[in-house]
This record gives structure tokens, sequence and C-alpha cells, in this order.
């Protein structure tokens, strides 16, 4: 078969497979070459975990985050460089968060470097027989050589499913907790659409918002997959609308549809991905796109019958696709990560307990750090002998000191201390300054502060600078 080229004005690519038989349910421009973005996170954790099962590594391997991977783009970890985490809490970081920095951790411990990564991946790829697919790097940040198809990503999911059911798990993780920070799966089909158990999303500029879905129901699972929607929320309506037409059936209609044959036998297309980078990104997009789900799905309404009618577990036939993914997703217990060697029992909830009081420091020196600058004070960074941040501020007393002049004659805000005083000198400045010749005994207060014009313009325009 092949598939029609892409309309112009905004091209998208549409895929409906059977994962057991590999069946072809529906088809749009399936065949045409595209960036994966974030897709290709699937192949990365593939490689991975095709390793664990080889017995080359184990899900207890410990990697380092290496200059190179702490210097990627996010989203990402964000862990310095030198840092140690077991292959299983990089994948989990990898999957749920599309952390960027754990890809190129992970490409690293398994295959060296990133080059000898990406030759593992290609090497995979010609096996399982992705024939319009080339990898040069692990988390699919923007490169033009990246490219693959909604086909050959069908054929992937496929491959993850019979070849790795032991550790399908990761592909379906709801959420995870860093110590006091939950990240929850940016497929936004899993804990809301019934039976959804996978897999990806993806989005760069170039490819538009990009979605691996999978789902089972009555012992049948499908496998859709989406290139190239205009936002996060799109992605998932198409998906679901795939999934529910595959399951749906709609057997009194199939004889009119022509045969689409297997996955594998859908005749490749030789041309250039689309690049969406205008249409995506360019100056007509009212808001910056993002992979987040939550720039573009609207919150929750509670007093929605449908939603509530979800929320027990069951899918009325009038449910829409925008209702389910406004909906709550389904309560779940996030997966703890962390860094460092694998924990078990008691040695897990100290290290997740830690983890969040190195936050609540890190945070508290944040907060600290702005405030000191505020005030016109320095902020010195320490580590202690346990290795923990500090915050030393030291302020300019001199500074200090004609900020507190200038606070007294009308701008409180750059000295709280003086907040008592503040409000006569705010009161000085309008009110009594509007009835000079009614009232002569005010007259010397006025002039008294006379000296306040002259630091009022300063911290205003200070105050501007700020808050932009």
């Amino acid at each position: 078969m092949t598939s029609a080229a892409p309309a112009a004005a905004h091209p998208e690519a549409t895929l409906l497979v059977e994962a057991d038989s590999g069946k072809v349910l529906e088809a749009e421009n399936a065949t045409f070459p595209w960036h994966p973005a974030s897709l290709t996170k699937v192949m990365t954790a593939y490689v991975t975990l095709k390793a664990v099962k080889d017995g080359k590594i184990t899900l207890d391997t410990l990697v380092t985050v290496s200059p190179h991977a702490a210097a990627e783009k996010p989203s990402k970890m964000g862990f310095p460089p030198g840092t140690q985490l077991t292959v299983d809490n990089a994948l989990k970081m990898m999957l749920v968060k599309s952390a960027n920095d754990m890809a190129v951790v992970l490409a690293e411990g398994v295959g060296g470097s990133v080059d000898g990564f990406s030759a593992m991946m290609n090497q995979t790829a010609a096996r399982l027989g992705m024939t319009q697919t080339t990898y040069v790097n692990p988390n699919g940040l923007p490169d033009d050589r990246q490219v693959t198809s909604a086909r050959d990503l069908a054929i992937l999911a496929r491959a993850f499913i019979h070849d790795l059911p032991e550790y399908e798990y990761f592909v379906h993780i709801p959420s995870i907790r860093y110590g006091r920070r939950v990240t929850q799966n940016f497929n936004k089909l899993i804990g809301r659409f019934p039976g959804a158990d996978g897999m990806k999303t993806g989005f760069i500029c170039a490819s538009g918002f990009n979605l691996m879905a999978t789902a089972t129901q009555n012992g049948r699972r499908l496998i859709a997959v989406v290139l190239g929607a205009s936002s996060s929320q799109m992605r998932s309506i198409k998906a679901i609308k795939l999934l529910e037409r595959g399951f749906s059936g709609n057997s009194n209609l199939t004889w009119l549809r022509p045969a689409l044959g297997t996955v594998d036998n859908l005749a490749p297309i030789a041309a250039a991905p689309p690049d969406l980078r205008d249409d995506i990104c360019g100056p007509r997009r009212k808001r910056p796109a993002s992979d987040d789900p939550e720039d573009d799905i609207a919150s929750v309404v509670t007093n929605n019958p449908a939603l509530s009618f979800f929320a027990d577990g069951l899918k009325p036939p009038a449910l829409r696709p925008e209702d389910m993914l406004a909906a709550a997703p389904a309560p779940s217990e996030p997966v703890i990560v962390y860094t460092g060697p694998t924990k078990r029992g008691a040695d897990l909830i100290a290290t997740a307990a830690a983890d969040a009081a190195a936050q609540e420091a890190a945070a508290a020196n944040y907060r600290k750090s702005r405030a000191a600058k505020r005030r016109g004070g320095k902020a010195h960074a320490s580590t202690d002998s346990k290795g923990n941040k500090r915050i030393t501020v030291t302020i300019d007393t001199k500074k200090h000191a004609a900020g507190t002049k200038s606070a007294d004659a009308g701008d409180a805000k750059s000295n709280p201390t003086s907040k008592p005083a503040a409000k006569p000198s705010a009161h000085a400045r309008t009110k009594p300054a509007e009835k000079p010749s009614a009232h002569k005994p005010a007259a010397k207060p006025a002039a008294a502060a006379k000296p306040a014009p002259k630091g009022k313009p300063k911290h205003a325009s200070s105050e501007t600078k700020q808050k932009k």
C-alpha cells in the first residue's frame, strides 16, 4: 500500500494496528517520513531493556551523569555531573518525565557513548524491519537526520510488547515521585481512557505533537500512532478516537473498506519529513508550544456527571474524548525514584524523605537569595560537611541605610522593617499634600518630606526592573 502525501497546510499521520496480528485497521500518511521527537526514547528503552534481558547489565547497574548528559536541554532531571543512579530509576525518569539527560545517561552506560548507542539503535531498527528509521541521538532532540514513520513506530511498539513483556510496566507508569516532586506521565490516556497501557509522547517544533498509545479491552490490544498533531490535547483526542473506532469494530461496514494488510507490508514513501516549525511554534500561535499536556487540557469540571461516572471506573457511551482528558486520572500511588544504589524497604523510605528535605532546603535557599537581592544584598553559596548547600546573605549597610531612608520617603517595599513609618509617609504624599494652603501648620512637615521626590523615582525604576 502507498499512502498519499499529506496536505501542505498541516500534515499529519495516523495509524491503528492490532498488536497481536499486526493487522492495519486505519492508516493515513502512515509511511510518510517524520521526525520522532521523544518517541525516540521508546527505542532507547527497548535497547536498554534488551541488554538487561540478555544479561549484559541489570536494572541495579549504576550509571553516571556525565557533563554531556547534564548539559542536555529540558525536559530533564537536572542532576549534576557525577551523580549515579540505577538503570531502573533512569528508565522511569526518562519514560515518565521524558528526561533528555536520562536518555543520554543510559546511552553512555549501555553503549559507551551517544554515537555507540545510536549505532545499536540503528542495528535494532534494521533487525525489526524499521526501514524508514535513522537515529543519531537517544532522546529525540532536534536533528534533521533523525527520521522515522508511523509504520516503523507501530513495528517498534509491537516488538516492545512481544519481546519484553516482563518489562512492559515501564511504559505505563502513571507518575513518579522524586523527593517531594510528583511528575505525571505526559501520556494523558493513562488513567483516563479505559484499558490504556502505554507508551510515549513526543514533541519538537519540526514534528508537531506525537503519540504512541496502546490500550487493551476484552483481551484485544491495539496500537495507535499519531504524528504532527497541533497540540498535546489534539494528539490525545485523535488517539482516543482511533482506539474507540478500533474497539467498536463497526463490523457492519468492514466489507466496504479495502484490506490494508499488515503493518510490515505498508509501502514506504521516499520523501523528506515535513517541517512544522511555522505551524507549531510560529508567531501565529497564541501561546508557546510545549509537550506539557497541562498547557492545553482544561481543568476538571467537578459538577459534570459524565466525569463523576468515569471516576467510578465506568465509561458512559456519551463520554467525549475531551471529557476523558479533562477528568482527573484514576487514583494511583506515584512510583518513588531516587539517585544512588538500589534501595528497598526502610532504606527507600528514608531516601525519599532525605530527597524531599534536600529539595525543601534548596527552595528555602532560593527564596533567601531572592529576598537578599531585593534588599540590595548578596547571597553566597557554600557546602557544609554533609554536602548540604547553604546560603549566606551579606547586606551592604550603606545601601541598606539608603534604602531605609527611601522607604521612609515612600517605598516601604524595599525595607519591611519600616512599615509603620511608611504609612504616614504615604499619607503625607497624598492627602496633606493636596491641602497646603488650607492648613499652614502642615507646611513644615511637607518641607521635611522634601527629599522624598529624589529617592522615589530611583526606587520606582528599580521595582519596575524587578517586575520585568
